[in-house]
C-alpha cells in the first residue's frame, strides 16, 4: 500500500512510522523545514516533502497518482479537509481521512463520504484500523486506544467450535455472545452457533490476527 499522510506532528510521524516498519510505502508532507530530522527516526524509508497537500507538483512528488490512501492530520480542519477532498476527488485515491476538531464539521464530512478522526491520543491506532480493518468496528476504545471491543458475526463454518479457541492470552478474548437476540457471556465450553455475534476484546495491534481468524477458509 502507498500512503501519503499531510501534516507530520505526533499523530502523522507515528502513523507514519508504524506504516514503514510494516512495509507500506509512504510519502509526508509538511510545511515545516527539517521535519524528518524533528519527528521521524533515521531508520524511516519513506519519502519526506516540505510543502502543502494542495499543491500538485508537491502531490505529484508524493505519488498521488499510485497513492491507495491519503491521511490528512495538520492542526488545521481546514488544511485537513481540502487536502482530503482533492485527493478523493481531484485524484480519486481510494480511502481518505482526515482529522477535524470541530465536531460539527466532522459530521458534515462524514455524511460527505470523508471518514473523520476526532483529536483524541489514539488517533493513530483509529486511522490504522480504518485503513486496514473498516470491518471490525470497534465499538469501544480503552485507555489510548490500546484496547478495543469489537463485534462480529463467526464464520458458519465454525459451528460447533468452541468459542474460546479464539482466545489468545494478552491480545485476543471473547466476552460475550449474542444469539437469537439474547446475550450471554460464554463459558468455556460454549460451542459456535450459526448467526452468532460475538464481542472480543482485542489488543489494537492484534487487530490484523484477529481478521485472519475470522477471514479464514475452511479446512485451511
Amino acid at each position: 500500500m502507498h500512503v501519503i499522510i499531510l501534516g507530520c506532528g505526533r499523530v502523522g510521524s507515528s502513523l507514519a512510522a508504524r506504516l514503514d516498519a510494516e512495509g507500506h510505502s509512504v510519502s509526508v508532507i509538511d510545511k515545516k523545514p527539517r521535519v524528518k530530522l524533528r519527528y521521524l527516526s533515521e531508520a524511516f524509508k519513506g519519502t519526506v516533502l516540505q510543502g502543502n497537500g494542495f499543491n500538485r507538483n508537491i502531490l505529484k512528488q508524493a505519488g498521488v497518482a499510485r497513492a491507495d490512501a491519503f491521511i490528512a492530520v495538520t492542526s488545521g480542519d481546514n488544511t485537513n479537509i481540502v487536502g482530503a477532498r482533492i485527493a478523493r476527488d481531484a485524484y480519486r485515491v481510494p480511502k481518505v481521512v482526515a482529522r477535524i476538531y470541530d465536531p460539527r464539521r466532522a459530521e458534515i464530512y462524514r455524511d460527505l463520504g470523508i471518514p473523520t478522526v476526532a483529536t483524541v491520543r489514539w488517533t493513530s491506532n483509529q486511522i490504522h484500523q480504518l485503513l486496514f480493518h473498516r470491518d471490525l468496528d470497534a465499538d469501544m476504545h480503552f485507555g489510548n486506544g490500546e484496547s478495543l471491543l469489537v463485534r462480529s458475526s463467526v464464520p458458519a463454518y465454525l459451528e460447533g467450535r468452541r468459542l474460546r479457541e479464539f482466545d489468545v492470552e494478552g491480545e485476543i478474548g471473547v466476552v460475550e455472545v449474542t444469539r437469537g437476540g439474547r446475550s450471554a457471556i460464554p463459558g468455556p465450553g460454549t460451542t459456535i452457533e450459526v448467526g452468532d455475534q460475538v464481542t472480543f476484546v482485542v489488543a489494537a495491534t492484534s487487530l490484523s490476527r484477529l481478521q485472519k481468524f475470522l477471514d479464514k477458509e475452511a479446512g485451511s
